[in-house]
């Protein structure tokens, strides 16, 4: 009765790790195969941070939507809008990208020095990272942008997210809090 008993341990645990190889493959697959695209529009109501954000909101003014596509599905999605100061809301978020906007029509048409995260999220384990990762590399490349910034809800996910992630928490407002990603070029 031991040695049975003792050979299905044995067995589980073994099914158990090819399990946990596989999954790890798997997780690891994606994540090489995966690219940032740009897309023209998004299921807002997917949207878990600002779904009453329409895409005409979250494309027009310098504004944009990058995914990470894998196997031609998106696994996560943020929106950008492209400022030249810090917004505390999405009202001053709309403002300020709508006059870097009309700042770069009469200059060079790169809009604005700043990249604002407004909200970011992942059908797929990992996805979020990731795309801050891609984001991030993206921005890097840039000539014109030179920080990537967030309008983060006021929550501790949000907060705990962004930390663990490499960012600074730059301030704290009423309705949302800004964090840093560090850009060294």
């Amino acid at each position: 009765m031991v040695k049975k008993f003792s050979r299905n341990i044995k067995a589980r645990i073994i099914k158990g790790k090819k399990n946990i190889n596989k999954n790890l493959k798997n997780f690891f697959d994606w994540v090489k195969g995966a690219e940032l695209v740009e897309l023209k529009e998004c299921d807002t109501q997917r949207d878990p941070v600002r779904p009453e954000l329409d895409n005409e909101f979250r494309t027009s003014y310098g504004r944009k939507i990058y995914g990470v596509k894998y196997k031609n599905e998106i696994h996560a999605v943020m929106c950008f809008a492209f400022t030249n100061q810090i917004p505390k809301t999405v009202y001053e978020l709309d403002l300020f990208s709508r006059d870097a906007f009309l700042q770069s029509a009469t200059r060079d048409q790169n809009v604005g020095k700043i990249a604002i995260a407004y909200t970011v999220w992942s059908n797929k384990k990992g996805g979020g990272k990731l795309i801050v990762k891609e984001v991030f590399k993206m921005i890097k490349k840039s000539n014109h942008l030179n920080r990537l910034v967030t309008l983060s809800p006021l929550t501790e996910m949000a907060r705990n997210f962004h930390l663990k992630n490499g960012a600074d928490e730059i301030q704290v407002n009423d309705e949302t809090q800004n964090f840093e990603y560090k850009i060294i070029k």
